[in-house]
């Protein structure tokens, strides 16, 4: 196994994969457990990074996660270079980069040096959601059909980690070829995980993309309220991951009752996000959710009119 991989992208699902799929096999590889730090780039000295990766005295496996490493300085991109030409059989190093322009120079340095690279990019379009169930099915061991596929994009939404679940159960549940009665029976009027990618996109400051999904969602018969709810938990969440302080996913999970993927997920929105601008998109939120439950003669534009407040309230 590599001492380095690089993973390049900013998809979170196929990003937490490739870190597993790290740390799975340094476990298989050692007798004794593996212990694991994950931090961020930006947060990390040179000096810390060098504590992180300096070989224990007995010669003990570890594995670090660098997140954000486009982030990292300049002294400190130099470090992870080093250390990724000069190897090391003991310590496996993780450095997830989004890609792009920025911190193209440490993203080089380590695929010069030999580093692993998994690519990660961001599934887009509906038909590379399609294409991404069908990987899914395929690797499940089942075969999943053109239009079951998209029936199934369609039920349930942008979310990768909602749609890998759902392939991964329809095979287990009926079988190795999946069609679209299948996925009909299963996953008709998954109306909630369409919310939560109208709230996705809002809560992202994503305003074009976001009413796209919420006219989808009208015209497949989404409920309003589901819409405003969607919008007041992913306020809610980001409060409270806001107010849980500094710390990793993993260490906050405990301690808030949320997957780590959620609260990881939560710390990225967080930095588009003020006190005030939240406050602002809370109660927003609040008189939409009363306009859509009696107060307002139009359910749908309430919903739309908080939508668009979240959204532009998003990295004011």
């Amino acid at each position: 196994m590599p001492a380095v991989t690089l993973v390049v992208g900013d998809e979170e699902l196929l990003v937490a994969r490739a870190v597993q799929r790290v740390i799975t096999e340094a476990t298989a590889a050692s007798t004794d457990d593996v212990p694991v730090s994950d931090v961020e780039a930006g947060g990390v000295s040179v000096d810390e990074f060098a504590e992180l990766t300096s070989p224990a005295l007995f010669g003990d496996a570890r594995v670090v996660v660098l997140r954000a490493a486009q982030d990292a300085s300049k002294e400190l991109a130099a470090a992870v270079a080093q250390h990724a030409a000069d190897g090391s059989d003991e310590i496996r190093l993780v450095a997830v980069h989004a890609g792009g322009a920025k911190g193209k120079a440490v993203l080089e340095s380590l695929k010069g040096a030999g580093a692993k690279v998994v690519d990660a990019p961001r599934v887009k379009t509906t038909r590379d959601r399609e294409q991404f169930v069908a990987d899914e099915v395929r690797g499940a061991g089942g075969s999943i059909d053109r239009e079951a596929a998209a029936d199934l994009v369609a039920s349930i939404g942008t979310d990768l980690r909602e749609l890998a679940t759902a392939c991964a159960q329809l095979v287990s549940d009926v079988g190795p070829r999946v069609g679209p009665d299948d996925v009909a029976a299963y996953y008709r009027g998954r109306a909630e995980s369409t919310g939560f990618a109208v709230a996705d996109r809002a809560v992202e400051g994503d305003v074009a993309a976001a009413l796209e999904t919420l006219r989808w969602a009208f015209a497949t018969g989404v409920d309003p309220v589901l819409i405003s709810a969607a919008l007041a938990s992913n306020l809610r969440t980001i409060a409270l991951v806001g107010a849980a302080g500094r710390g990793s996913p993993d260490s906050l999970a405990g301690p808030l009752g949320m997957p780590p993927w959620k609260i990881r997920r939560a710390q990225g929105w967080l930095k588009r996000w003020k006190p005030d601008a939240l406050a602002e998109a809370v109660q927003a939120v609040a008189t939409a959710d009363a306009d859509i439950k009696g107060e307002s003669a139009d359910a749908a534009f309430a919903a739309e009119s908080a939508v668009i407040t979240v959204a532009g309230c998003a990295g004011r």
